[in-house]
């Protein structure tokens, strides 16, 4: 018995189809602007023709799009289209047995053997009449003309075999038993921010010009141009909120604070109120809108840190205690992750039986700062939360603001930050801060990069951050700083650095062994001391570089080429339109001068074999010219640890002068 609902006559076959998340349970992203190229292995019984439509459309459009597929190989098709607006693109698409393209393409084999195609003409023309019929676009007359001309004349095999037939009948197709893919997959299309970023995070509170005050909202504005000058279009804050006094922590994360101890700005809540409540010593609601107003004038977002916790004092803890988990002696739960212990913050119980309500309230955070005028936003420990919150809160968010974007500060197991990802998270963190070795990085990047987690995990690579001192820049000097932060920009088109700490060359663990910093900007507040080595001038340097180079703006195109020395990396970077192609060469070894051959791709660079180029170094200015795929290197690292090339291709003119682009 057929199956019901089941078309028997529908042949068409899929399979393979890419990309697709999780049998289409997630969508995959992009940004405004860019091409979703989808393939997928299609194919019928017997020895039929096939056509296929790959179809889209934009939630919120009245109608659907289509753009046909083309055949590559072994019955594999691609098609592809671009995202123009923010929001949510959906895609899906049909085939079916092609009866006139099975009909041409054995006519024309009766022609070529000369065989007589009286019958065939008959059957085109029955083909193209029943297609005359379907047309609603005016081409209906002229289908028609070309039925009655298959059937009568002298010419009636140059009609059957002409290009315009084709063309008609290929837009007026017999889709009667088409087979349609049976899901609707998602695309979510985020702003250019989303996938070219540089961060930059300081803590308001270390801005104050006097020692041992306290900085302002109105601080960090001034601070603005500086940020903007060194190139960042992301400046993102730690928690803003009142910090709790119960339980508060003191320098370097002691247990007992002191009287004028600032606390953690993790330990969300006071008196003063919670997460939508400015710390009343770092300014107001209005000097929150007038930051956001300021900065976006500069081309700069303000990013704000959203950690669902609270502090003792919190007015959560008080007003809905439900929310929270109670131990046997009757208190709440304090955070813990053995054997350290959070006594100065509570995490919520996601489990309550209110936690409908614990949702809302949360959503209503985040619109609450979205009125404010704030829409990205650097996730504070997502992992610690269930994945099906996270993927309604970021979907009832970017409905109403599809340019909202969420960083995932989550240093976690491989698959729950890529499920957050998939959940919705635009951005995240990642374990590029461990990451050291050449062949560490390669295999990284390369999964990063080149498998499926490239269509919707958009990584954002961070040096150091105020929780992590990592060890090569404690041991490695200003040397391991500069090169970690050319890795950091060029390898990812996201990135961000912990500003002043990074700027100021601040290596100081807590202890030997430990990444933590000494005197935690967590716990204290800093007065940075300007020092003459600063990385200021290199910072916004590669900055400008990032700009000015469409090829570092995207990680489609990293690819690794060989060296003869595994303390150099060697990678490339190649613009959309291949005329923007940067190689980037780093000295891994932050303390002796390395040397060796570099073996390039260069068909992956659009050189030629014996093609000569020019190797312009955009970070020591100096210029080179290299011929062929072998070529020497040679970096001290206590002068530059890397060099980035921009390729500048040899061009012969009419008049035989050279010159490069």
């Amino acid at each position: 018995m057929i199956g019901e609902g089941l078309e028997g006559r529908q042949r068409v076959v899929f399979e393979a189809v890419t990309p697709e998340i999780d049998g289409g349970r997630f969508p995959i992203k992009r940004v405004v602007g860019e091409t979703v190229v989808v393939e997928a292995d299609i194919f019928s019984d017997g020895h039929d023709a096939v056509s296929a439509v790959l179809r889209y459309w934009r939630e919120g459009e009245a109608d659907w799009h289509e753009t046909p597929f083309e055949p590559l190989v072994n019955d594999r098709w691609r098609a592809s289209f671009t995202v123009e607006q923010l929001g949510m693109y959906r895609y899906t698409f049909e085939a079916w047995v092609d009866r006139f393209k099975t009909w041409a393409c054995d006519f024309q084999k009766r022609v070529d053997a000369a065989q007589d195609v009286h019958v065939d003409l008959l059957v085109g023309a029955e083909l193209v009449e029943a297609a005359a019929l379907r047309a609603q676009d005016g081409a209906s007359d002229t289908l028609g003309s070309y039925a009655n001309s298959l059937r009568a004349g002298e010419r009636r095999v140059d009609y059957a075999l002409s290009p315009e037939l084709a063309a008609l009948m290929e837009r007026h197709p017999d889709r009667a038993l088409a087979t349609r893919y049976p899901r609707e997959l998602a695309v979510t299309v985020d702003p250019l921010l989303a996938r070219f970023s540089a961060w930059y995070e300081l803590f308001p509170r270390s801005l104050a010009a006097a020692a041992g005050g306290h900085g302002t909202l109105q601080d960090v504005q001034a601070q603005l141009p500086r940020v903007a000058a060194m190139g960042f279009n992301v400046l993102y804050l730690p928690p803003i909120h009142p910090i709790g006094i119960a339980h508060r922590k003191g320098p370097n994360n002691t247990v007992a604070a002191g009287p004028h101890d600032p606390g953690s700005p993790w330990a969300i809540g006071g008196l003063e109120g919670g997460h939508t409540t400015v710390h009343p010593q770092l300014g107001t609601l209005d000097d929150v809108r007038a930051l956001a107003t300021a900065a976006r004038e500069l081309g700069i977002d303000l990013a704000l840190d959203i950690a669902f916790q609270v502090a003792p004092d919190h007015p959560y803890a008080e007003e809905h205690v439900s929310w929270f988990r109670q131990r046997p002696d009757g208190t709440i739960q304090y955070a813990e992750n053995p054997p350290k212990k959070y006594q100065d913050i509570y995490p919520f119980d996601f489990e309550t039986p209110d936690w409908q309500a614990l949702w809302d309230e949360l959503l209503e955070v985040v619109r609450f700062w979205i009125a404010q005028g704030v829409t990205v936003f650097r996730v504070d420990n997502p992992h610690t939360k269930p994945f099906a919150f996270w993927e309604w809160l970021i979907a009832d968010v970017k409905r109403a603001t599809p340019e909202a974007i969420f960083l995932a500060e989550a240093f976690t197991r491989p698959k729950v930050m890529a499920h957050l990802a998939k959940a919705g998270f635009t951005q995240s963190y990642t374990y590029f801060t461990w990451r050291n070795t050449a062949r560490e990085l390669r295999e990284y990047l390369t999964q990063l990069t080149q498998t499926e987690l490239a269509q919707y995990f958009r990584p954002n690579f961070w040096p150091n951050t105020p929780d992590i001192l990592p060890e090569h820049l404690q041991v490695g000097g200003r040397p391991a700083f500069i090169a970690r932060l050319v890795l950091a920009a060029t390898l990812s088109s996201n990135y961000g650095i912990y500003g002043p700490a990074f700027e100021l060359l601040e290596n100081t663990p807590l202890a030997p062994g430990r990444e933590e910093y000494l005197h935690s900007e967590k716990y204290e507040i800093r007065q940075w001391q300007e020092r003459p080595d600063h990385l200021r001038d290199i910072i916004t340097l590669i900055n400008r570089i990032r700009n000015d180079n469409p090829a570092l703006q995207a990680n489609t195109s990293l690819r690794f080429h060989p060296t003869t020395n595994d303390q150099l990396l060697a990678y490339s970077k190649v613009s959309p339109d291949g005329a923007n192609a940067v190689l980037m060469v780093v000295n891994l070894d932050p303390h002796y001068t390395q040397s060796g051959f570099v073996d390039l791709a260069l068909d992956d660079l659009g050189l030629g074999p014996d093609q000569p180029f020019q190797m312009h170094d955009l970070l020591g200015q100096g210029r080179y010219m290299w011929h062929g795929s072998h070529n020497f290197v040679e970096l001290d690292p206590h002068i530059t640890p890397a060099h980035i090339f921009r390729i500048r291709h040899r061009v012969r003119t009419e008049r035989e002068f050279d010159y490069f682009m």
